[in-house]
């Protein structure tokens, strides 16, 4: 398999991931959230900061669909870092001129 078809075959599996097995993910709390419902302070608890953003809390704003929310929000959380890694990546490949 040559490095192309590697790639896309990766981000087709990331994206189908991203958008469709992270819907089945654990809907339980995490540790933190466990911790904090166990010990008593869980009350105290306040938004983020980026509480309002159009991808907080692992949905995008203004789809009204729970499963459709987390689907896009992963898809394009995967497609930002793609092309986030990718610049970089292209960035730190990139050859020195060559002086005469």
């Amino acid at each position: 398999m040559n490095n192309k078809r590697f790639w896309i075959l990766g981000l087709l599996v990331s994206v189908i991931i991203a958008g469709v097995v992270s819907y089945y993910a654990s809907s339980h709390p995490d540790g933190l959230e466990k911790a904090a419902e166990e010990v008593g302070f869980i009350g105290d608890a306040q938004d983020s900061a980026v509480a309002d953003s159009p991808l907080a809390d692992y949905g995008v704003s203004g789809v009204e669909d729970e499963r459709l929310s987390v689907g896009l929000a992963g898809v394009l959380g995967v497609l930002v870092m793609v092309v986030v890694a990718g610049g970089g990546f292209m960035l730190l490949a990139r050859k020195p001129k060559q002086r005469n």
